[in-house]
């Protein structure tokens, strides 16, 4: 976990008491909507369907047991005793009064939280794998260099007011759990011929109304030219990027029409004015920030204990949700553990105050203190010591936090959609709720395979639907809720958007249609094929001749 120095406290308080004057001026009349709206905004705070929502940073989606707790006091005191963790690894609540909204963010200060740059036009929240630091396949800890990014882009004043909002994601495993590929800057960080840490630099991914796959615009980059680097491409997206039309804004817009070559040449000459200047890291503040991060003090443990291999042996129940929920560690004898939010009947994401509270005494408990928030809307307990998994898994049931389904169907990512967000041109808990009603049999999901199934409200693509397995975006077709579904979708090392399969469906036809293109799948996949690699390898023709051989369909 990294630990804030006095700089960072500084800081956060001194935008807690800003904020706190800028909305008294407000609320009294003397700073008019069009003033304190962007301010708002900087700070986290959105004005939604049906009343203000805040969304709470969680940097890399890392998060203490203190934290967590502090969470839970907030969903109590300020909300309707629940949060709603995001893909982007952050936490939104979506009932807090607007007047009381300084006193909940300086009760976060209080932890060493924030909401800073959650929102607006800037770098926003920088996001990592969820397992960084306990995955087996790690070759670099990305949070010490998300940590670094976070630091420089914070009040950054050369990006305070950039074309569009900004979002990087940072990878150092062998699997892209960090979907760098479909982010504005997305980093591979691995080690070179010679064991340095380098960066693969991506840019111009991204979703929305005009989803794209990133472009790689240059390999090996030395870990001491990280920050000129970044400057550089933020630098030229802010010269020439489109502030005319916001749809148009976005960096992956400028990529595609410079060219990815072209981008690159105008961010190489800009780095030439910057490469070796004063954000050029030394290994002193690398190793400042490094050593802010407190490792956990693992034992030496059996990495089969007999306490696991009894439980496993004598409870079925347990048996399966060990096999679906728990994940290997780089250390013997421990695991990282998925915890569910995505209980049917539940919006996904959303978890209540009683459960954070829960969640953060496991983690004292057993797992170091620590939490993480993923892309997929659940929270994991990074390092749990392997005999004490059935004792957590018990007071996980207890919890509702213990459904056995993770990466299933039914471990789908859903915005808040027409619910709450005023974007939004359709509903998407509904939706979530009735697919995973209709896929409720465990034996089924496992048989299936992994499916990720992602639901967007409208095209700002909250849910990822571009990219997931199977995708679902909301339409409003003369002000009645339709929903487009395509597929083939991959937010990982192969990433590749979605292709839509035709015209859109009637909320209640779309279970029915996520139903035939299950159907098609278990008819078609040869022996132990995963669903995407099946789609990759027979098209989307046969689907769509499935889907719309009946008439009534579409």
């Amino acid at each position: 976990m990294y630990q804030y120095d006095e700089y960072d406290q500084q800081m956060v308080d001194d935008r807690v008491a800003h904020y706190r004057e800028q909305t008294q001026r407000y609320l009294a009349g003397e700073l008019e909507e069009a003033r304190f709206r962007p301010l708002r905004l900087k700070n986290g705070l959105y004005i939604q369907r049906l009343a203000p929502m805040l969304r709470v940073a969680i940097p890399y989606g890392s998060l203490s047991s203190t934290q967590l707790r502090m969470l839970a006091h907030i969903a109590r005191h300020y909300d309707k005793g629940y949060g709603h963790f995001s893909t982007r690894q952050n936490i939104q609540y979506n009932w807090p009064l607007l007047e009381e909204t300084p006193d909940l963010l300086a009760d976060l200060a209080k932890v060493q939280m924030h909401a800073i740059q959650t929102s607006g036009n800037c770098i926003r929240n920088v996001t990592a794998d969820q397992f960084s630091g306990a995955t087996p396949d790690e070759v670099v800890d990305a949070r010490p260099w998300c940590e670094l990014i976070r630091q420089w882009s914070s009040f950054h004043p050369e990006f305070d007011w950039l074309p569009r909002k900004f979002k990087i994601a940072v990878n150092g495993s062998k699997l892209d759990r960090a979907a760098t590929m479909v982010h504005d800057i997305g980093l591979d960080v691995r080690l070179d011929d010679a064991g340095e840490v380098v960066f693969d630099v991506k840019v111009g991914g991204g979703l929305g109304r005009t989803p794209v796959i990133a472009s790689v615009i240059r390999e090996g980059l030395e870990a001491k030219h990280l920050l000129t680097y970044l400057a550089a491409i933020m630098r030229v997206y802010n010269r020439y990027g489109r502030r005319d039309n916001k749809y148009k804004a976005r960096i992956k817009i400028l990529v595609r029409a410079m060219t990815a070559e072209g981008f690159r040449d105008r961010v190489e000459a800009e780095w030439a004015h910057l490469k070796d200047g004063p954000e050029t890291l030394t290994g002193e503040e690398i190793e400042r920030v490094h050593a802010r991060f407190v490792t956990p003090e693992f034992e030496s443990l059996d990495n089969d204990p007999a306490e696991l291999t009894e439980a496993l042996a004598k409870d079925a129940a347990f048996a399966r949700w060990h096999t679906q929920n728990v994940h290997p560690h780089q250390r013997a004898g421990y695991a990282s553990v998925t915890l569910s939010l995505k209980r049917t009947g539940v919006a996904p994401g959303d978890a209540t105050d009683v459960q954070m509270d829960a969640v953060a005494d496991w983690a004292d408990a057993y797992g170091h203190g620590e939490i993480r928030v993923t892309h997929e809307q659940n929270l994991i307990l990074p390092h749990i010591r392997k005999r004490d998994l059935y004792v957590l898994w018990q007071q996980a049931v207890k919890q509702r936090l213990a459904t056995p389904n993770a990466g299933t169907l039914n471990d789908l990512i859903c915005c808040p959609g027409g619910d709450f967000c005023s974007l939004a041109n359709a509903k998407s808990i509904p939706i979530a709720e009735a697919i995973q009603a209709r896929f409720d049999d465990l034996d089924r999901l496992y048989d299936l395979g992994p499916i990720y199934l992602n639901i967007s409200g409208c095209m700002n693509a909250c849910g990822h639907h571009h990219v997931g397995h199977i995708g679902i975006l909301g339409v409003d077709k003369k002000g009645e809720e339709f929903y487009q579904i395509s597929i083939g979708g991959d937010a990982t090392n192969d990433a590749v958007i979605a292709q839509i399969l035709g015209p859109s469906f009637k909320r209640d036809e779309v279970p029915d249609v996520i139903e035939q293109i299950i159907d098609l799948y278990v008819e078609q996949r040869n022996d132990g094929e995963p669903f995407i690699e099946c789609v990759r390898r027979i098209g989307i023709d046969p689907f769509k001749e499935r889907i719309y051989a009946s008439p009534d369909q579409g």
